[in-house]
């Protein structure tokens, strides 16, 4: 593999590139992934992608290092997507393959910088007179991966890598142009849904054909040595920004420790109730992220985060979106130099750096709960920068058979923020490295044998503080054909942490009702479960923790908060000491009421 001369750093350069020029080749950067990601989402067949935006797009040069990404993915796609290409060329250089024109590669091995099996990426090489200048890629979570069971969420019974379904290590499913018809047959024989499932494996090949067009369309106009530097350029200052972020911090060690459920209903401790510590270490302008004290992996029990593709993109989003919140900061250029004075430590065979062939599939809920621990270490350096505990999110695959074929869906329950300096926090969103959608109940039920019941906020249940917990929601399915669904999820034993005086958040629940009536409590984690038609889901969201002494909190917005149906006049009472007469608030009474508390 030759890589272009034009692409070897110049060790004395400084200034590479006039800033004007730069900013636009950002732009046009930038607008190549935006195109992938809107045609990825047109052409695909299933709403995990087109609807929920499941799904990652990036460019980057030839050595893997990222060049820009799509804004409408998630965090959790596109942030592994170097770690893919450094994946794919550990594992052609090992077999003693080359990266050739006209080739499509497609890759899985969450071993080899893939973030879990599911997520499966297409990266098309894009060549200038005969030399790798660098990768389109695409990313995506499909429904189903040949798995144990059916959906690619949920397998959360899988003992090892080769229990989570197929794998793919730099497989060349186009060499040099000519489709490897063989590999198609083996996904169409081996997948459940494969025509879903196929039919958008297809769309984001096409979609990485088109940013790979675009790129090389980009080089050609500007010049290859132009956008070498002003890439290089833009880097750097991504690398800035973040170091200079860095230093504004107080120097010093910031440890945290949070919990998550793991498999609240096994007897064996080491599978249940799993510490995630983080200590942030800032020194200067840079720091580091030490994992130390996390729980030894779980080798038979997918729950396991792989170091690269899961940990890291974890970490680098939360120290990235409290640094520099694009609020403050604006539209900063997401590239690999942000990334460059954040050192993470992991220790080998722990939850956030396992050993292979520790299973790994059901990374996500740990790897939310991460961030959330990386946030809470962090608040002790930049208090009115973060918000208080989260809310994690969970997801059910529902499966069935239709005249012998496999119908997959897969629903994200949200979860919620908790409160932030100045704001209360958001209701029924994605958290942290999350940033999915919801599928809207008319696409559910015109597609899938299941109708939505209920889809609404909890009552009663924002945490209090100064600026209130998000609240989560209650979603209620109910079968209309005999199948099956599993869970992934997490928060049914550990409530969101409060902040600064702020109150926990709640936790969540599901409950399985069947058609007689009779209730059946669920854990977090559920491996394949039958269920026939007329058997209900019931699900209660977690709350998100308060942030700051509730009896601080305007008046005014406890009785927003009271009309709006959020909390009760006696939980105002309560909870906030603001009294509330009728649909008004009464002002003596509550001043009265603080003042006897204080």
């Amino acid at each position: 593999m030759n890589v272009h001369a034009a692409l070897r750093p110049k060790a004395d350069a400084k200034t590479r590139i006039d800033p004007v020029t730069a900013a636009v080749i950002h732009g046009a950067l930038e607008n190549i992934a935006i195109e992938m990601g809107h045609k990825l989402m047109r052409m695909s067949y299933s709403s995990i992608i087109r609807e929920s935006e499941d799904f990652g797009a990036a460019l980057t040069d030839a050595e893997g290092r990222q060049l820009c990404e799509c804004k409408m993915s998630t965090p959790l796609q596109s942030g592994p997507i170097p770690g893919y290409i450094r994946g794919i060329l550990k594992i052609m250089a090992a077999r003693g393959e080359t990266v050739r024109p006209g080739d499509v590669i497609m890759h899985n091995d969450p071993y080899g910088g893939a973030s879990h099996g599911p997520d499966v990426g297409f990266c098309v090489p894009v060549f200038l007179d005969g030399a790798l200048i660098g990768f389109s890629v695409t990313t995506a979570h499909h429904l189903d991966i040949g798995a144990l069971s059916p959906g690619s969420c949920g397998i959360v019974d899988a003992v090892d890598t080769y229990a989570e379904g197929l794998q793919f290590k730099a497989i060349k499913v186009v060499s040099e142009g000519r489709r490897n018809e063989a590999v198609w047959h083996m996904l169409r024989d081996n997948i459940r849904a494969s025509d879903l499932v196929v039919g958008d494996m297809e769309a984001q090949v096409k979609a990485a054909e088109i940013g790979a067009g675009r790129y090389l369309a980009l080089v050609q106009q500007y010049g290859l040595a132009t956008v070498n530097a002003a890439y290089e350029d833009l880097m750097d200052y991504s690398e800035r920004l973040m170091r200079d972020a860095i230093r504004a911090l107080p120097d010093g060690d910031y440890t945290a420790t949070t919990h998550f459920d793991g498999y609240l209903d096994d007897p064996d401790p080491a599978r249940r109730e799993l510490p995630i510590t983080a200590t942030i270490r800032v020194r200067g302008d840079s720091l580091v992220v030490d994992l130390t004290g996390t729980a030894p992996q779980v080798p038979d029990k997918p729950i396991n985060m792989p170091l690269e593709g899961t940990v890291d993109c974890a970490v680098w989003l939360t120290i990235r979106s409290i640094l520099l919140d694009s609020v403050t900061y604006g539209n900063i250029p997401q590239n690999s130099g942000l990334t460059r004075p954040i050192e993470i430590i992991a220790p080998k065979g722990t939850l956030t750096n396992p050993i292979f062939p520790a299973p790994v599939i059901a990374r996500f809920c740990p790897g939310n709960a991460l961030a959330d621990t990386v946030m809470k270490a962090l608040a002790q350096a930049v208090p009115t920068q973060v918000s208080a505990g989260i809310g994690n999110l969970r997801v059910i695959a529902f499966s069935g058979l239709n005249e012998g074929k496999h119908w997959v869906h897969m629903e994200i329950l949200e979860g919620s923020y908790g409160g932030r300096h100045g704001l209360d926090g958001m209701d029924a969103v994605d958290t942290l490295y999350a940033n999915t959608r919801n599928n809207p109940i008319e696409d559910i039920e015109s597609h899938l044998p299941i109708r939505v019941d209920r889809y609404e906020l909890r009552d009663n249940t924002a945490a209090p503080g100064q600026w209130r917990g998000g609240i989560g929601t209650v979603r209620e399915f109910t079968c209309l054909a005999d199948g099956g669904f599993s869970v992934e999820g997490d928060g049914h034993r550990f409530r969101p942490w409060g902040f600064d005086g702020g109150t926990d958040g709640h936790t969540a629940s599901l409950t399985l009702v069947d058609k007689s009536g009779a209730q059946t409590p669920l854990v977090s984690k559920v491996p394949y479960h039958k269920v026939k038609a007329g058997d209900h889901l019931v699900s209660f969201g977690p709350c998100g923790g308060g942030y700051g002494d509730p009896l601080k909190r305007d008046p005014q917005a406890v009785l927003f908060d009271v009309l709006e149906g959020y909390i009760c006049a006696e939980q105002a009472k309560a909870d906030y000491g603001v009294v509330i007469s009728g649909n008004s608030l009464d002002a003596a009474a509550t001043a009265a009421e603080r003042a006897r508390r204080a």
